[in-house]
């Protein structure tokens, strides 16, 4: 918005503000965005002149891609070490695999990130460092995948030692073993069925924030998703795209919980909600 001599020009300055409705008291405006976002208008980004609604919804469906195969790194991590680990409970292999949780849930994603770019894509040319390869190229999502499915499998894992050593000890437990069932039987049919319920919780929040994005490492990875979206547009001052994002994140990190709490209800027919409460 430049005149020919270089400096500001006004009449393109003012004509977009009367475009986008700057020129409105703020409430009004407020309004008007909240009238529009009702109804899934969230108006256009300042920078591309596109909807936002659309540009928010391709980057979670990118966000979404990496979300799956990161949830999937973090439950085959999980479960096994965890179920592991209560079985060899105050054994060599407890304290590995406590330690092991200890460091995935201490050590920061950017610096896991930049030490998982520095072997696998610096010394080793396994993996390219970022990018996106247009979304279908799975060798871009395997890094930013594997730092943010190692963060919460750390989490997960350490939830189902503990539900798994609470579960372990139930009478129910000594009376399947004291009928002969085999220890494999017992963990798999009794124990584990049993002690995967509280980890529903852990595993929905994660699905949640993973859906969400991480702001960090989707930039450090250059992943076209939610998270770098957000960030390029705080960035350029986009701020009906930074408006409709947020809005849109809330939205699905509800919607994440809600149907958590109802898958938590089916898994625990004991769970009833108090319908006077």
């Amino acid at each position: 918005m430049t005149s020919p001599s270089g400096g500001y020009d006004e009449a393109a300055v003012e004509a977009f503000r009367i475009a986008h409705g700057l020129d409105q008291p703020f409430y009004i405006q407020y309004l008007n965005w909240i009238k529009g976002a009702a109804v899934g208008d969230f108006g256009y980004s300042y920078m591309s002149e596109q909807p936002v609604f659309e540009t928010v919804l391709n980057a979670f469906k990118n966000t979404l891609k990496l979300s799956v195969l990161a949830l999937a790194i973090a439950l085959v991590i999980a479960i096994p070490l965890g179920i592991v680990s209560a079985l060899k409970h105050n054994t060599i292999v407890d304290d590995a695999c406590r330690f092991g949780a200890l460091l995935g849930v201490s050590i920061p994603n950017f610096w896991q990130a930049y030490l998982m770019i520095i072997f696998f894509s610096v010394i080793i040319h396994w993996l390219p460092a970022s990018g996106f390869g247009h979304g279908t190229d799975i060798s871009y999502m395997i890094l930013p995948a594997v730092v943010l499915g190692t963060g919460s499998a750390a989490v997960m894992m350490r939830m189902i030692r503990s539900s798994m050593l609470d579960v372990m000890g139930k009478e129910y437990i000594q009376t399947a073993r004291g009928k002969g069932l085999s220890e494999k039987i017992v963990v798999i049919r009794h124990a584990l069925k049993n002690a995967l319920v509280p980890v529903i919780t852990v595993v929905g929040l994660s699905t949640g924030f993973l859906l969400n994005g991480s702001v960090v490492v989707e930039t450090i990875f250059g992943w076209s998703g939610i998270g770098n979206l957000v960030v390029d547009s705080i960035l350029s001052h986009d701020y009906m795209m930074v408006q409709g994002s947020v809005l849109f994140v809330a939205v699905i990190f509800l919607l994440v919980n809600f149907f958590v709490d109802l898958i938590y209800v089916w898994a625990n027919p004991e769970i009833r909600y108090d319908k006077t409460s």
